[in-house]
This record gives C-alpha cells, structure tokens and sequence, in this order.
C-alpha cells in the first residue's frame, strides 16, 4: 500500500443537505452523533494502511481544515506519512476554482506527477461506509486493469438515479450509462477509483484539453470516455454504503445505526471509525430518562425521553421532553416539556419549554425546496433559537443564526422557510 496515493475530493457545497452545508462543507457534517462524514474515507485509509493521502476543498472549508488537522487522529502525523489539504488558489494561470471532480484532480496535477507510486485512489469526501481497500487494489491489480471503479448493486427501480455500469462476465466495463431511464445493469458507480498513475495523467490532460467541451468529472466524462480504450474494470463491493447528499438520506442513515444489528457496525474493531475531538465525561441520566433504540453520545444529559434517535455530545433533554426519530447534534438544548419528532437539529440550538418540533399531519413538502425537503423531517440550523410554546409543523426549514424570537406563542406551518436576515411573520398563524 506504499505504491497508493490516495485523493479525497471533499469540496463540494452539497446545497442538497439543506441549512446542515450552508457554513460548512458537507463531508464536515456531524454524523452518528460524533463523528463527521469525512471520518469515513479518512478511517477507511487508515484501516488500509495507506500513509499518503491528500484532500481537495473549496466551499467553506474552515471546519473541515480545523477537524483534520495534522491528521493525527488517523496515524498521518508520522514521519513515513502525511496528509495535504489542497484549496484552490487564483495566481497562477493555470489554477481557478474547481470546476468539477476531475478537474479537482487536474489542478493538483504537480502533486500526483511528483508522488512516489503507482496507483491513485480517488475517493468522495461525502459516503458513509467503513471498509478496508486492500481488495480492491488487489483486484484492480490481478485484473491488470487501467483503471477499476467501485460498484454497489441497488434495486433496478432505484439504479435510475446513479452512473450505471454494464460489466461482462470477467468484471470488465462493456457500457456505461448517465442516471438511465431504463438501466441495463443493477450496478452503479460508488464515485471511488483506482486508476494506474501515468493513465490518470493521461486522462486528465485529455480532459483538460476539451475546455468547455466536458464538465471535468469522473463519473460524467472520464469514466464513459476511457472503457472503450482502456481495461476498465468493477469492484463489487458488498458491504453497507450509502451517498448521504440529501436529507432523507442523510437522516435514514443515521436511523440505520438504530437496528439491533444494524449493517454498519460502528464498534467493528477491525474497521475503526476514528475522529478527531475532545475527550469528553460519560452521558449522564436522570431518575426519570428513558432511552429506547438510541444512540447517545459522551457528555450528554438525559433526564427525558429519547425514542430511536441519535444524540450527539454535549446535548441536554430535560425532564418530560420527548425527542423521537430525529437527528440531536452538538450541545443542543431541549427544554422541559419540548416534543421533537422526526426532525434534525443542528449545532447550538435551543428549543424552549413546551415546544413541538415536527407538529402534525400535514407533510406538505417545503415551499421553497420541495425537491430536498419533502420526507417529513424539519430541519433547523446551527444556533437557532425557538421560543417556548412554538409549533413547528413537517418539512420546516429555519436558517442558521436566528437567535431572536420568531413569536410570542403560535405555528410555524408545514412547508415554511425561517431565514436568518428575514423573519416572514406571515408564515405564522
């Protein structure tokens, strides 16, 4: 694994998780309570024994260069390994904003040409799954393969929605097809690659080379351009993995941690999840707590009830407040008598005394994003205050920052938008 770079692209704005990407980039969102989802390709390097790994940002990327760090908490502080935050920078002609994927790669060209080894790993920042990828450069390996992509097979009603693969009987690439209306194979693209250094370069210069003519990414341009001239070849890979790039996705993965023997095991010695964070005090409960199919974090204080949900650290519930089915993240506070369901909170919110987060029957869809908010969960921002006595129905979206009091008493419709610079009162009845 000394031969293997590997290049995690993390610089996506991922506007599809809603207000959770809107001041962080969305491979630096808390997942399962007190991790991030970059932990899971920072993890899976470690568990491979890959020592050389760099990762390519852009939108907001200050809390994601602050979790990193040196690297220390996957093994890559040492003097045989190392990691690289690579941000664009305007300066040099040759050098802009990250206009896709490939192009993230491309921009950093020097840095693979320069690298001692033989094999690039190209990994999405954004994907929850722990494996080890020994296999996988073993197979890419035995294969004789130019380049070798990673494949999960889904239900061929859902294949629609992803780059799908056609493989021949030996694992060979023979088709490829765009998000089709009719796929051909269960088989579609993870986003992880291995390709042979010098075809990478190769490939890159070519697609560079095209200007306005491609959209430099791996899935859309390279990959369906290279099979039909290279030996391209597919991983199947068969354990759990989920692209968690959209609420519903995002929240169900997170309920997925909830089965009794759920298929990504978070405690799996073999596959440590690692992250980097302060050591905090055991979860506390109270006379009164009941926690049922929950996930609760260190430094949380639960005299409530917690029903099938995740709770990050530092989060408080008190005394008769029922959270259920919902996502709790860093120091949250959840005043007495409060009932939050099937909701996400993010950082630092407060929600006072008597409150009902996720009220009713109603799932109309969000007026302003239906296309990414529309499965029932109600989401609100980092530092959000929501006053004592307030209903807030499904598919309610309040933005990052709103500290001063929406209303007196009242009901927050399903469907609405809270922004931070504007407060639409009208949307209270």
């Amino acid at each position: 694994m000394q031969d293997v770079l590997a290049m995690i692209l993390a610089g996506g704005q991922g506007d599809r998780l809603s207000v959770l990407s809107d001041q962080r980039a969305k491979p630096a969102v808390i997942f399962g309570g007190q991790y991030r989802i970059i932990d899971f390709a920072l993890s899976n390097c470690a568990n491979s024994g890959i020592t050389r790994v760099a990762v390519a940002t852009q939108y907001r990327p200050r809390s994601l260069f602050n979790h990193i760090g040196a690297g220390r908490a996957w093994g890559l502080d040492t003097l045989d390994a190392g990691i690289q935050i690579l941000q664009p920078y305007l300066g040099r002609a040759d050098m802009d904003w990250y206009q896709g994927t490939a192009d993230a790669v491309y921009q950093n060209l020097y840095m693979v040409e320069e690298a001692r080894t033989e094999e690039v790993l190209i990994l999405a920042g954004d994907h929850i799954y722990l494996t080890s990828y020994r296999n996988m450069i073993a197979y890419h390996r035995a294969k004789q393969a130019d380049v070798t992509v990673a494949v999960y097979s889904v239900p061929r009603e859902d294949a629609h929605r992803f780059g799908v693969l056609d493989l021949d009987s030996d694992g060979r690439m023979i088709d490829f097809q765009e998000k089709p209306a009719k796929p051909r194979s269960p088989w579609v693209s993870m986003g992880v690659y291995v390709f042979n250094k010098d075809v990478l370069v190769e490939q890159l210069q070519a697609d560079a080379d095209l200007g306005d003519q491609s959209r430099h990414d791996f899935g859309r341009d390279i990959i369906p351009r290279i099979f039909e001239t290279h030996r391209v070849f597919g991983y199947q890979y068969q354990a759990y993995w989920r692209d968690v790039g959209t609420i519903e996705s995002y929240w169900s993965a997170n309920m997925d941690l909830l089965a009794p023997t759920p298929q990504l095991d978070l405690a799996d010695p073999d596959l440590r999840l690692r992250t980097a964070g302060s050591i905090m005090p055991p979860a506390k409960f109270g006379p009164r707590a009941e926690v049922h199919e929950s996930l609760v974090s260190p430094g949380a204080q639960i005299d409530g009830m917690v029903l099938r949900s995740v709770i990050s650290p530092g989060v408080v519930i008190e005394d008769g407040a029922i959270v259920r089915d919902s996502v709790i993240q860093h120091r949250c506070i959840i005043r007495a008598g409060t009932v939050i369901d099937r909701a996400i909170l993010d950082k630092e919110v407060t929600v006072g005394a008597g409150s009902i987060v996720g009220h009713g029957d109603n799932y109309t869809p969000n007026l302003e994003r239906p296309d990414i908010v529309n499965a029932g969960i109600t989401i609100i921002g980092k530092r959000v205050v929501v006053p004592a006595g307030l209903q807030i129905g499904r598919n309610v979206v309040i933005g990052p920052g709103v500290e001063q009091e929406l209303v007196d008493t009242g009901h927050l419709e399903s469907g609405a938008t809270v922004h931070p610079e504007q407060m639409p009162l009208h949307l209270f009845v």
